[in-house]
């Protein structure tokens, strides 16, 4: 009898101890995962790292050239708007095409674009200007065929500084003409840069920017500097150049970087004498 007992008890020890009476009972769930440390590392509990935020746009019309990163690279920059002219006067201007192809008349009128925004450093100091004229042009076709025709000052206008950005504003009629800008860099070599086609209808600002391999310093003469504009070139689609054809200017600014010149001598001398 107490043998059957011992064998028995030994049988049951034997089952209690199998793996697979284990697993059957659910004894391995003692080990339980929630005291591990993956039952309590949650995706849902998980912070998301911080994402860098990105600086503010800046204040620049959708496909205008922004004057912050174009032009010449500075490690400082002074960034002005100025104004180089408002056309209120049309006998400072002149206009010039070839004699076998038309003749070209200038007029000043009454007028102004309506999206027009004051000068924000002019408004500061107080700055008033008349501003209610506009320079129309004129140009009257003998023929069709390649052309041109030029709109200039009187006298070249200097713009101090490393010009970025220079823009106008135009009065378009939808024709494929292409207003060219014509200046001089700071050596007085001519230049030229595509401003744009006045393909469109109305007012419209075109904005031009001047490309960093434009020469406008010279180390040895700091106040050699700038760009000086001579005028503006249209030419003319052949398929266009009939009849009449009417375009008129406005508001011509420049946007310029004036740290050099800010950070130049007061008392030094002046060349070019």
């Amino acid at each position: 009898m107490k043998a059957s007992l011992v064998l028995t008890f030994c049988a049951a020890s034997l089952v209690l101890a199998s793996p697979l009476f284990a697993q059957a009972t659910g004894t391995q769930g003692t080990q339980t995962q929630g005291t591990q440390t993956q039952g309590t590392q949650t995706q849902g509990t998980q912070t998301p790292a911080t994402q860098p935020q990105s600086p503010p746009a800046q204040n620049v019309s959708v496909g205008q050239p922004n004057p912050e990163n174009i032009g010449k690279d500075q490690a400082q920059q002074l960034l002005e708007e100025l104004s180089v002219s408002k056309f209120e006067d049309s006998a400072f201007w002149g206009g010039s095409m070839p004699l076998d192809m038309g003749v070209i008349a200038l007029k000043r009128l009454e007028g102004s674009p309506a999206g027009k925004k004051p000068i924000e450093q002019e408004v500061k100091l107080g700055i008033k200007e008349e501003d209610k004229y506009v320079l129309g042009v004129k140009v009257s076709f003998f023929h069709r065929g390649d052309s041109f025709f030029t709109v200039y000052p009187a006298n070249p206008l200097p713009i101090a500084g490393i010009v970025k950005t220079v823009s106008v504003w135009v009065v378009g009629r939808n024709y494929n003409h292409v207003l060219k800008l014509l200046f001089t860099d700071s050596m007085g070599r001519p230049q030229e840069v595509t401003v744009g086609t006045l393909n469109f209808i109305g007012w419209k600002q075109l904005t031009v920017a001047i490309p960093p391999t434009v020469v406008q310093q010279d180390f040895h003469y700091g106040a050699a500097s700038g760009i000086t504009i001579t005028g503006f070139r249209i030419e003319t689609d052949p398929l266009d150049t009939y009849g009449t054809y009417y375009v008129y200017f406005d508001d011509l600014r420049a946007v310029t970087d004036l740290f050099g010149q800010s950070k130049r001598d007061t008392d030094d001398m002046a060349d070019g004498w």
